[in-house]
């Protein structure tokens, strides 16, 4: 079978999936979906943390233990189906690469919800989480990369222009057809990369090391 890879946007209570391929040492787009990470669509899910800051803090613990636990239970069910799908075409997925925030660890929950910055910070965090866990659970090889630096280190590693990327990331979506948006492109450029030889080490931090 042919090699694959995952790359994730992650946005609060959902994320952005898209699978690639190389073929011929080019990049193939073999499918792309927005799975969600929370049962309930709603504010109060898909921003927990801003829900917890008006909890009692013995109240606000047990809601974000639940809150995660059905991402992280809705993050597998979603690569397991990307998997059984990529399989069924001939790929066999064996990377993920994600795109990071911030470098920076969050602090304990009284400080988070005592900082509008951070809750906002620790919404995105527990659905990244969420999709870690995931892809720890499923074997696969982890790519991370902050996503402020990622056209940079497209460029440099594909020795190519920051509007040649560009170009070619346009173009990748092209037979696809809509949404293939900034969170698509980002995602199948981070999936690229993931792998290329080295892959799995030239990401900004490996996948489970960063809680």
């Amino acid at each position: 079978m042919q090699r694959a890879a995952i790359g994730l946007r992650v946005h609060s209570g959902w994320t952005v999936l898209v699978a690639v391929s190389l073929e011929k040492g080019a990049p193939c787009v073999l499918l792309r979906e927005r799975p969600r990470l929370v049962e309930a669509f709603t504010y109060e899910f898909r921003q927990p943390y801003h829900t917890a800051e008006k909890m009692p803090l013995e109240n606000a613990k047990p809601f974000l233990s639940g809150v995660q636990r059905a991402a992280r239970r809705l993050a597998e069910q979603a690569m397991v189906s990307v998997q059984d799908a990529l399989q069924r075409q001939g790929y066999a997925l064996g990377r993920f690469a994600l795109l990071q925030a911030s470098a920076k660890p969050l602090p304990d929950l009284p400080s988070i919800l005592a900082s509008h910055a951070l809750i906002h910070s620790a919404d995105g965090e527990l659905f990244r989480s969420a999709l870690l866990d995931a892809a720890e659970r499923l074997g696969l090889a982890g790519f991370s990369i902050r996503e402020r630096a990622l056209l940079a280190a497209g460029s440099k590693t594909l020795k190519t222009t920051a509007s040649e990327l560009a170009r070619r990331l346009t173009a990748l979506g092209r037979p696809l057809g809509a949404p293939w948006s900034k969170d698509e492109k980002f995602a199948a450029l981070a999936a690229w990369l993931s792998l290329l030889p080295g892959g799995s080490s030239q990401g900004e931090r490996r996948l489970g090391l960063e809680r």
